[in-house]
Order: structure tokens, then sequence, then C-alpha cells
């Protein structure tokens, strides 16, 4: 059953139902049958809502002691306390349309939460409730009425209101000792009621002694775990298994201490109550688990000597794991890191995102050209998930509008012409250094049972199927082509089926503890990670004024206080716009909505600014034109508390170009949060070399949680010790990386050249199609020296990786420039070994923890004004690599941390561009640069025609927009200094020491530190261990 079933007024079991306990004029009230009734009935929570009771408290229920009984230690004694006698009383007279329960109760755990309940349970609905605190004691008033929204006069049905009310109230509290785990179990069977108290007690005497203890983490006791679940989860023979069973078998072992202390940080989440975070995603690109995870709850090191021990080696079996595709790019990679970072410091937080069933698509290259297929990476299945079967929610779309009269008032009710269920997927996100795991949960779509149902039994069997294909459609892929209509329809289909499912469930848990939706703000912070989440906003509009019957100005003020906004875009145009017709089409209540926010901003405009039609027309959320069109950035930066560029440069243009309308009446929303990464996956991990060298030079591991220790290297940089255990370790780092490359291409590749890498998503505007033009011309330059000057050359293996969208041609294209290049050079004898090219294909996070580690130089050549941040710089630096780039995105703050000394800058800065593409006409690239675009255009690499119109792109109608020509001069240069440079091993290795020891500021721990104290208003909630 779907968990919208918990709504505000709930029908009891129709065995319950008594006629003389009915409220005139609305179904009965529940027959009070004593709170064990309450608790045993689940069908009063709907189905989806279950109350769980801890295992302590079920203990302390029916006797004996409580507490955990750790080995070898005395079971602790019961804590016992009773709560204040609760009284319950009614006033009639004071309002008009509710009947006000007046309650004092003592101040303690969940007494809001057990008072919610019986209400629901005895179908009375809430309008809205005064909480006061007096010397230890809560006085509730809370305004109610029965179903039908009228007073309640009826004096039986007021007495059993009453009589349940004292009875859930003074219930004797069971208090737990915090340092013991809080294990949760079902709530008792009825039939307990027949059954003697010593068997009650026995049976719970079991439960707890087979419970109360955490799985064990030595060797032998791991050995057990995995030989146990080779047999019973895998279905394999202990005495016989493979590598990828075993590797699945480990997997499940770790979940299930994943889940020891993920279960217990949520029931202390619940028992402390703290204000959430919810993070709000549509990509998580979080790369292989096995590894993070052992080495997040320090058991590495038993896991590696278990699994030896039985004749496996654990870097094989994390080879077995496949990369989770739910995301691409930086942004994706930046909403794992960041949920890494909100685990280790224990912050209260939810990730929400889609669970696509092929991702993004698996990129096989065939004659140099790209080829998307699906990504199956969940054909095998995935361990370290958990469905969540009996946690869904409807998501509807299409259909009308109609106006209804609820309660005397005019209120708008969506009939759907479509829905579908939304089911929840949770995944385990474990803290470093903590006892704390939080929950990213992924929401996958499924067809509607109930119109599964009204097609088969009409004997539609086609049209069930087809239902359940375009259900499953919406989680099928991310980031489908929208070129199409089709295309544009299906992507909007994805962002609110992902907000709606979210949005429920947030929702929901809120309820489930607290009464006045007007505390909303108070517990729970929304964070709209870019424009794809954006859709939430009228969504919680919605829920509140349609479902919770808020009345408008009252649920702005609420989603004014909740939505936090990051932006990732630095241009205007590549804001993301949904044409209205498509939305109205689709959501038809939230166009509305839409509309009446926009209308009551413009208002406000209006009143601030007078009759400045061209300003409010910029700054409008909808967009006239040829193609009316709602802006979603705008909508965000309206509705949202704060608006957060990711850097310092980002933040700057976002003020001063791309919002600046919106900056000059709001400067207080707009906040600057550099990106980060995680020293943890990306270092600690990633290189454990390296990782070794930083410990024992700084003398702690603390840096792993407090990477701003890393400074402390700055005072060995030049000590020729730690200089050659840094080489050594970087080597050790090529040579894995060099044998990957012959295993996916065939090519051999020195070690001692220099590696030089640039793998990114490929666009324009990241310009890999100039560092392939500078390749040309290194390889004709080879190529016209003579063999004395060719000894000089410094030998270089150029890595390029990255995926090029379906629709984009032009990406495409240098796609297949890099492999006819690559072709040509690698196959030249005059060449050698002095030059190789090489493309990675399909680049994911596991390459990039193989490609990283073992990059000299690494290139992050963006037209200046055009990266907001980048974060693979920062995982590049941490790991001692030299960065050649422009001062664009966080590239400028890397070289105020380290020094441009220790970097290699080129090109034109961000205040020069504008300037250089006015005066694109009169401009004449350099000679180099003509000689190579003319080698392209005469075929040298072949494909004449075929690269015809890339060049035409940088030299001819394209106009060099990206200003590769502009800058050929200058990047030319600046590699000629990285080999001067590369030769001197001192030199080289020092700057790599300093680059490593100024990456503490790029740590994703500080930016979510910033974003909790600047931004949320959270504070760590830290699970006792």
């Amino acid at each position: 059953m779907s968990s919208s079933a918990n709504a505000v007024t709930l029908k009891p079991a129709p065995s319950l139902h008594s006629s003389k306990f009915r409220v005139q004029g609305s179904p009965p009230l529940l027959h009070w049958a004593g709170f064990n009734g309450l608790l045993s009935n689940p069908s009063i929570y709907g189905g989806s809502t279950k109350l769980s009771v801890s295992c302590m408290a079920l203990k302390n229920i029916f006797g004996g002691a409580a507490g955990s009984k750790p080995a070898k230690t005395e079971k602790k004694p019961r804590k016992t306390s009773v709560p204040l006698p609760a009284t319950v009383t009614f006033d009639n007279e004071s309002s008009d349309e509710n009947t006000i329960l007046i309650i004092t109760a003592e101040n303690r755990t969940a007494v809001l939460q057990i008072i919610t309940r019986v209400l629901r349970a005895m179908g009375v609905q809430i309008s809205k409730a005064n909480v006061n605190l007096d010397k230890g004691s809560v006085v509730e008033k809370i305004f109610v009425t029965d179903s039908d929204g009228s007073k309640i006069n009826d004096p039986q049905s007021l007495d059993n209101i009453q009589q349940a009310l004292r009875e859930a109230l003074n219930e004797p509290i069971r208090v737990l000792d915090p340092k013991t785990r809080g294990l949760v179990i079902k709530p008792q069977s009825r039939d307990l009621d027949f059954e003697s108290s010593d068997q009650v007690k026995a049976k719970a005497e079991v439960l707890f002694n087979l419970m109360d203890q955490y799985l064990k983490n030595d060797v032998v006791s791991i050995q057990k775990d995995v030989l146990d679940h080779v047999e019973y989860t895998v279905a394999s023979s202990r005495f016989n298994f493979s590598d990828f069973e075993a590797y699945q078998a480990t997997a499940h072992s770790v979940r299930d201490r994943l889940i020891e202390s993920w279960n217990d940080t949520h029931q202390y989440f619940r028992e402390k109550d703290p204000k959430r975070l919810f993070f709000l995603s549509l990509e998580f690109l979080m790369g292989r688990s096995l590894s993070n995870s052992i080495y997040n709850l320090g058991i590495k090191d038993q896991y590696a000597e278990a699994l030896k021990q039985l004749g496996f080696d654990l870097e094989t079996l994390v080879e077995q794991e496949g990369d989770a595709a739910l995301g691409n790019g930086g942004l994706a990679r930046l909403s794992a890191c960041l949920m890494d970072s909100l685990a280790t410091l224990d912050l209260p937080a939810w990730g929400y995102g889609l669970r696509y069933q092929y991702g993004l698509f698996r990129q096989v290259i065939i004659d140099g050209f790209q080829r998307e297929q699906p990504d199956y990476w969940l054909n095998f299945g995935n361990p370290w998930e958990i469905e969540r079967a009996h946690v869904t929610y409807p998501v509807k779309f299409y259909g009308k509008v109609e106006e209804v009269v609820h309660n005397g008032k005019r209120q708008k009710r969506w009939i759907p012409g479509e829905m579908v269920e939304a089911v929840a997927y949770d995944n385990p996100i474990p803290g470093y250094g903590t006892g704390n795991t939080i929950n990213l949960r992924l929401w996958a779509a499924k067809p509607s049972g109930e119109y599964d149902l009204e097609s088969f039994n009409t004997g539609d069997y086609i049209n069930a199927i087809i239902n359940k294909q375009r259900a499953e459609t919406i989680s099928s892929f991310l980031l489908p082509d929208d070129r199409s209509y089709q295309g544009k329809e299906l992507h909007l289909k994805q962002q609110y089926f992902f907000v709606s499912a979210s949005l429920q469930d947030i929702m929901r848990r809120f309820k489930g503890f607290h009464i006045n939706i007007d505390d909303f703000p108070k517990k729970v912070a929304l964070q709209l990670n870019d424009t794809q989440p954006s859709l939430a906003v009228p969504e919680l509009m919605r829920m509140l004024v349609d479902e919770e019957n808020v009345e408008w100005s009252r649920a702005w003020e609420i989603v004014k206080k909740v939505f936090s906004f990051t932006n990732h875009t630095v241009l205007s145009e590549a804001l993301e716009k949904i044409p209205v017709e498509l939305l109205g089409s689709v959501l038809p209540r939230h166009l509305q909505i839409i509309y009446d926010i926009n209308y009551f901003f413009l208002e406000d405009l209006r009143k601030r600014m007078g009759s400045d039609y061209a300003r409010l027309a910029r700054m409008s959320i909808i967009e006239e034109g040829a193609v009316k069109c709602v802006r979603m950035a705008t909508l965000s930066i309206v509705a949202s508390n704060n608006v957060i560029g990711v850097s310092q440069f980002h933040s700057e243009i976002l003020r001063t170009k791309v919002f600046t309308d919106f900056y000059d009446i709001w400067p207080h929303k707009f906040q600057s949060k550099t990106n980060g990464v995680s020293q943890r996956r990306w270092l600690a991990v990633g290189n454990p070399g390296l990782r070794d060298v930083i410990t024992k030079w700084l003398g702690t591991d603390a840096w792993i949680k407090d990477l701003d220790l890393l400074c402390g290297l700055r005072d060995h940089a030049d000590n020729p010790e730690l200089q050659n255990e840094w080489r050594k370790a970087h080597r050790m780092n090529k040579s894995r990386l060099a044998q990957y490359i012959e295993e996916i291409s065939g090519l051999k590749v020195s070690i001692d050249a220099m590696f030089d890498v640039h793998v990114k998503r490929i666009h324009e505007y990241k310009r890999q199609y100039l560092n392939i033009l500078s390749i040309i011309h290194r390889y004709d330059c080879i190529k016209n020296m003579t063999s004395e000057e060719r000894k000089k050359v410094v030998p270089r293996v150029c890595l390029v990786g990255g995926k090029a969208a379906p629709g984009y041609e032009i990406a495409k294209k240098i796609i297949k420039l890099i492999h006819a290049v690559g072709g040509k050079i690698n196959n030249d004898p005059d060449i050698g070994n002095l030059l190789k090219l090489v493309f990675v294909p399909d680049y994911n996070v596991s390459v990039a923890e193989l490609i990283i580690p073992a990059s000299d130089v690494s290139q992050h050549i963006s037209t200046a004004g055009h990266e907001a941040s980048g974060t693979s710089n920062m995982k590049f630096l941490m790991n001692g690599c030299l960065i050649l780039g422009t001062l664009d995105g966080a590239t400028t703050e890397i070289a105020e941390e380290i020094g441009e000394e220790n970097m290699f800058i080129f090109g034109a800065k961000v205040h020069e561009v504008p300037k250089l593409r006015a005066q694109r006409h009169d401009f004449q690239p350099p000679r180099e640069f003509r000689r190579v675009i003319r080698m392209i255009r005469d075929g040298y690499f072949g494909f004449k025609d075929y690269f015809k119109s890339l060049c035409d792109t940088v030299d001819g109608e394209g106009g060099d927009f990206y200003l590769l020509g502009n800058d050929f001069a200058s990047y030319l240069e600046v590699q000629a200094a990285v080999d001067r440079t590369f030769v001197d091993k001192e030199k080289w290795t020092r700057m790599s020491i300093l680059g490593t020891a100024g990456s503490g500021k790029f740590s994703s721990d500080r930016t979510i530190r910033e974003y909790a104290e600047q931004a949320w208003g959270i504070e760590p909630c830290k699970r006792p261990c």
C-alpha cells in the first residue's frame, strides 16, 4: 500500500467500528480498546507508516533488565520512570469551527507523536496546535474536527478521545541507555493477549539476547559472515565460488554492518528530532562502494586479511564491482562527495535522487566513433541497496484542475489523467571516523496498481503492459535527448516524479512527529542542487495549499524559509526553461501555482521599482516570446532563502551578470560556497601509497578528517627523503595506469614519460579541441626534427577521456579527431615513445581513481568565464598532480592557495574575453594554428569531409567563439614551460608536494560546514557509539 495513505483522517478497521461512538454527521470514531490495541493494529497507519518499538522497550514492557548486553558484561539495571498524570479537557465555546483539546502532560520524548497518532487513529482531524512548555510539562491546545470538518459535540465521542489520550500518555516511560543499540522490531501481535506473562517474557528474552550485539569485526567473524552469504545469499557452494560470487558475499557482509549503524543513526535522529537537511539532486556518481565503505568503517585491514586467508585478494574483488550509473560529470560526483561529508560530519541529512535503470549510457568506441549503449549496471543486482517495497507514493501527471468548495472555501482539486508509483531504494552512506551512517533514497518508477488492475479486469492486457513500460521509462535513462517534444516531456516527468516522491516522503516523516505545519521550516531544510529539482517549489505549495489546507500567504512564507538553491551555470542562455504549453499539459495544477507565484512576485516588484517594464520582464518567472517558457532558475531564486554560487569567481558572475537584477533587491540571499571533494575517496582510498607517505611525514592520519593539516607538508617540501618517497609512490601509480592503457588499447607506454591528462565531459568550452591541436603541432615539430634534436624531446603520453552527449555532433567529431590523430601518431616509427595519444573510453569514477593518482600534469583549459567551479582540478591537486589551466572557475582559488608559480597558467582572462570576441573579425591567428588546421582540412589524418565542419568552428564562419586561436600561442608557451620543469625532477616534485599541501581548502568537509552553518541552519547529531 502506498505511503500516501497516511492522511490526516485515518479510518479504523471495520471490525472496530461501533455505532454508539459515532460523531454526528461523520464516520464512526474508533472504539477505544486500550492503547495496546492501538499499537497492535497496523491498519490504522495506512499499511505503510509502521509503528516501531525498540527491543529494549519491549523487554522493559514485559519485565527484565534493560540495556544492551555486551559480551562478558553484566546486564544493566532497568531504568523506568513514571510520567506525571496527563490531563485532557475540552473547550467547545472558544472556537466556532473547532473543538479545542487542552492537554497537559510531562515533556518527554515523542509526546507529540503519541498524541498525533491517537487522534489520527480515531478519525480526528487536526487543524492546528499551540504548544507551550511550563516547568517540565507540555501544555497543548489542539484544534480538532471530525472527519467532515465539523466540531465534535457528541459526549460519548469526546469521552472516548479523553480516555484514549489519558491511557496513551500515562504509559510508563522506559529510559534507554545511550550506549546501547536501538534495536527495532515489529509491533507485538494481538495474539500475545492470550499468552501468559511468563511466555511473553521468555519470547522477549530470547529476542533480546539474539539481537543485543553488533556484528564482530575480527578476521574469523568476517570470514564466517562472508561464507554464510556465499551459501545463503549468493546460493553458491562455500567450497567453490568465483571472484564475483566472493565480491557479492563480501559486499553483503559489509552492508550488514552498514545497516546496523544506519538503523541506529536514524533511530537516534528520531529521538533527538533535530532539524534535518534533505539534499535533492537528480544525479549521484557514487563510484564503487566496497572499498569506500570498509575504509570509512575502519575495517579494511580486517577484511583484507580475512579474504586473503580464504584465498581471495581484496583489490581483485573490488574490481568486480561496477560503477552505479546514476549521474554524469562533475555535478553528479560533487553530490556524492557532499553525501560523504554530511555523514562524516554527523549532520542529520538525507539524499534523494532517481534510481536509473540504465544511467546515462555506456560509451563504446567503434572505428573511432562514439556509440551509445545502455549501461546494464543492474543486471547482476546491486548488493548495496535495500528495496523498500512498502515505501511507495503515487505520482500524478496530466489531467485537469477543478474548483471545489470545502468547508465553505473554494479550493483547487487536481484530477490526474495518469498515475505511477514511486518505490524507494535506500543506500547507506557511512561517515569516516564516526558511528553515523546516513541515507541516500533513490526512486524507481512502477505502474500504478490501480490502473494496472483496471486494465487486467477489462481484459486489456496489452494496455496494461504498455502502461508498465511507460511508467518504468521515467526512471530508465539519465538525461534523455531533449531535442524532440517526447524527450522534453520525459525529462519534465523525471523531474516532477523525483521531487513529488521526495516531498511526500519528507512531509510524511515530518507529520509523524509534529502537529503544527508552521514548524516545518524549523525541522526541514531543502537543498536544490541546480535547477533540476526546482519543481519542488510549486509541488510543496500544492501540498500545503491543496492537501494541508494552508492559506496561500502562510504557505508561501513556509516555502521561502526551507529552500536553498545552488546554481551551477555561468551563462544566462544555459539556464533551464520549460515551455508553458508542455508544463500545462503534464502538470496543469503546477502551472497555475507558478503563475500565481509570479503574479504576487511582480506585484511586489512594482511596489519596489515602479513601472520599469523592461526590468520586470527580465525578472519575471514567465519568459514571453515565440515560445512562452517558465524560467526555472528565476523560480528557484524567488522561492529560496539562499542563492549559492559554487566558487568565488562563479558567485561574482552571478551577482554582476547572470542574476544582477535579483542581487540588487536581495543581496542578503546571495552566498558563495566553493565546491570541494572528499579526500577520503580521492586520496586516502584512491591513492594508498601517497596516503601512507603523507601520514608518515605529518606524524598523524588526522588529515583524513581535517585536510587543512596537509599544510604541514610545506615544511618538508625540499627534503630529499620525502621527495624520493613521493616519486616512488607516484611511479607505482603510473605503472598501474600503464598496465591499464595496454589492456584497453594494446599500446605499451613508458612510465618514464610525462603522463599528460585531460579527462572531462567533451564540450567545446572545455577545449579538448585546443589540446588536440597542440598535440598535432607537437607531432609536426617532432617529425621535422633531426635525430639529435629528438633526443632532447621530453616524452609524453597524452590521455584524453570523456563522453559526448548523444546529440552533440561537434563533441562527437572531437572524439573521432582524437582517434584519427592518435592512430597516426602511435603508428609512426619516426615518433616512437616520444609521443603517444590515448583515448580512455567510458570514463567513470573507477577509471578516474586509476588515472588521477598517476597523472603528472592535468589540463583544465576552459575558455575563461565558462567554468562555474570544476572539481576534477581539486582531485588532481590533492594527488600531487600539477595543474595546467586558465584562470577559470575554482582554478583561480587554487592559484591563490598554492601560488601561480606552482602551476602553469595561460590564456585570456575573464574580463578580456568579451573584447577579444568583439575583435575577432580583425584577428589573425598565429601561423602554427593555421598550419595544424590546414593539416586537418587537407585530410592528413583522414576523414577530410567529416572534419570540415569541425574546422569551420575555429577557422571560418564559426567565428572561434571559444577563442582557441587567440589562446594558442600562449598555450604552446606554457606547454614548453611544462617540458622544462619536468626535466628538473627536484623542482617538479617540490611543486607537486606544495600543491598537495595547499589543497586543504578544497575538501567537501569545508564546503558542507559552510552550508550547514550559513545556509541550512543544521547542527551535528552524532549518535553515541
